[in-house]
């Protein structure tokens, strides 16, 4: 008679310890990741796409009721308001990769009393982040923007930041700006039109282009002459 089949031994499994910065940092990288391809996919989306209101244009919608924003391609800006708004945010514009190296000594040299952003960081913050001096946005802003002009052109750049600039309390871009201060298309404006609306750009709830200040007009007029400087020595010829 056989004997009796000796019962089998039931496999012994090691479970694996849980780790907690492991999986942390499973977690982590996974979010970095997914972060990342969401970033590059929204670059290259506004690349082809005009991005919709920014974020502050909703905040300024909330605040006032309405905004004056109205989008136009840059083949129905005149030259010269985008040579304006170079010679007065970014000098250099076409000669960086996003970041202006001199500019940002000289800000540091000066104790942090100006600014140094150009003109593709002020994209990346009205598009795609928020207004402030925190650092989180500041590190963002610096993530992005060399992806920004790796993917887009120089006048892509300048095209978008011209539609979502503010030029004065509640009005967007510069077909809004060109026909509430002069009443005239973005496309009609002259040099010292476009000279003044450059001049309000740092701050304009506080000036006024039709209405102009002396330390206006006198901005305005330096403007001019920088717009007309970096087309003849080709600082224009990346968005021209």
């Amino acid at each position: 008679m056989a004997g009796k089949a000796k019962p089998k031994k039931k496999a012994v499994t090691h479970r694996t310890p849980f780790r907690p910065h492991r999986w942390i940092r499973r977690w982590v990288l996974r979010t970095i990741s997914v972060a990342f391809l969401l970033a590059v996919f929204a670059v290259i989306l506004f690349s082809v796409f005009n991005p919709p209101q920014t974020l502050y244009m909703r905040q300024e919608r909330a605040r006032l009721g309405e905004i004056d924003h109205v989008w136009v391609r840059m083949e129905h800006i005149a030259p010269v308001m985008a040579r304006s708004a170079v010679a007065a945010e970014d000098a250099n514009y076409c000669q960086h990769w996003g970041f202006d190296v001199e500019a940002i000594k000289a800000a540091m040299a000066d104790g942090g009393s100006r600014g140094a952003s150009t003109i593709s960081q002020q994209v990346v913050k009205n598009v795609y982040l928020w207004h402030g001096r925190d650092w989180s946005r500041k590190l963002l802003e610096a993530a992005i923007t060399p992806l920004v002009e790796a993917v887009w052109s120089k006048r892509r750049i300048l095209e978008v930041y011209l539609n979502v600039a503010e030029f004065g309390e509640g009005v967007f871009g510069v077909e809004a700006a060109a026909r509430h201060y002069f009443g005239v298309g973005p496309g009609e404006l002259t040099p010292t039109q476009a000279a003044r609306l450059a001049a309000v750009l740092p701050n304009p709830k506080e000036r006024s282009a039709s209405q102009p200040s002396a330390s206006l007009r006198r901005r305005s007029g330096s403007i001019l002459d920088g717009a007309a400087t970096i087309e003849r020595d080709g600082r224009a010829d990346c968005f021209q």
